[in-house]
């Protein structure tokens, strides 16, 4: 469940609440379009449950396309993955880190990519260290996380109702305007797919994937209609989507200017989260390749403690 709370939320949460806002322009529709997004995500998962479930394999997707398609189908697939999309993510993701952590702790004029290679050296070494160590840093990360979102909906319930009543469902978006707004929602919630590689580790079996998907994307879900529902009482629907970094601004208004530092160490972790989830789950991509060729065999090995 930290895995996949993990890697759903990510910095997209601190920054798509304002789009959605901006493209559809009431409350209601902002709250609904969240819910909505939470509910197509949880017919995903159940897919994936169903699917995870009957084939339990470390190679998860690709496992699932090797099944569907063939070997050269998914080879393509397992070579994307471990060439540019678990590599892309980790780089954009750290340098998001540098980004925000840079303005704490400044290194110079490339603070922000230094950062970057810092924090993915570090998390290599945790996970090379032993899964346990690597598990455990993630749910350290991940209560972090949830802690610091629970904090954003706590300043949107302290502080006094926006000075202009947002309005509820008076006006409906075109079609298209909600199309673009449900993009970034179900952009900000991508990632539980990843849950399939770990389905054959699992506690409690190959059944025990269902509950882990269904509870963590209705944990996800509460906290991002919670945090919509915070910044909308706060700030209003027009300040919320003027503005760049809504829940700092909300946090400055709840607790003052030093909130906003707070935020950037937020956005950090949330970083690191989904890092450390991304190289959890990638490796098990590789190790399944690796396997199913034998030209690729150095990358099919397994240390049942490391």
């Amino acid at each position: 469940m930290a895995i996949i709370v993990g890697i759903v939320i990510g910095a997209g949460i601190f920054r798509t609440p304002s789009m959605v806002a901006d493209v559809t322009g009431d409350a209601g529709w902002i709250l609904a379009l969240w819910g909505a997004g939470g509910a197509i995500s949880l017919i995903g998962a159940l897919c994936y449950a169903e699917l995870a479930s009957t084939y339990p394999h470390a190679g998860g997707d690709y496992h699932f396309v090797t099944r569907a398609y063939g070997r050269d189908v998914s080879f393509l697939y397992a070579w994307a993955r471990a060439a540019v999309i678990n590599t892309g993510s980790i780089a954009l993701l750290a340098f998001v880190f540098g980004d925000y952590f840079s303005r704490l702790v400044p290194l110079g004029p490339h603070a922000s990519a230094l950062w970057a290679a810092l924090i993915v050296v570090a998390l290599l070494l945790v996970n090379l260290t032993s899964l346990r160590a690597s598990a455990r840093t993630q749910n350290l990360l991940t209560i972090i996380e949830v802690a610091g979102l629970v904090a954003i909906c706590a300043a949107g319930l302290s502080v006094a109702p926006a000075a202009a009543a947002s309005p509820i469902f008076v006006a409906t978006p075109p079609l298209g305007l909600l199309g673009l707004a449900m993009v970034f929602v179900l952009l900000t919630y991508g990632g539980w797919n990843e849950a399939a590689y770990i389905s054959a580790e699992l506690r409690g079996g190959h059944r025990a994937i269902v509950n882990t998907l269904v509870v963590s994307i209705l944990i996800i879900t509460a906290l991002y209609v919670a945090v919509n529902a915070a910044l909308i009482h706060g700030l209003g629907v027009t300040t919320l989507a003027q503005s760049k970094a809504a829940p700092a601004d909300l946090l400055a208004r709840a607790f003052g200017p030093w909130a906003a530092q707070a935020l950037s160490v937020l956005v950090a972790v949330a970083a690191l989260t989904s890092i450390n989830a991304t190289m959890l789950v990638g490796a098990r991509t590789n190790f399944a390749l690796g396997r199913d060729w034998p030209a690729l065999r150095f990358l099919g090995g397994w240390n049942e403690e490391r």
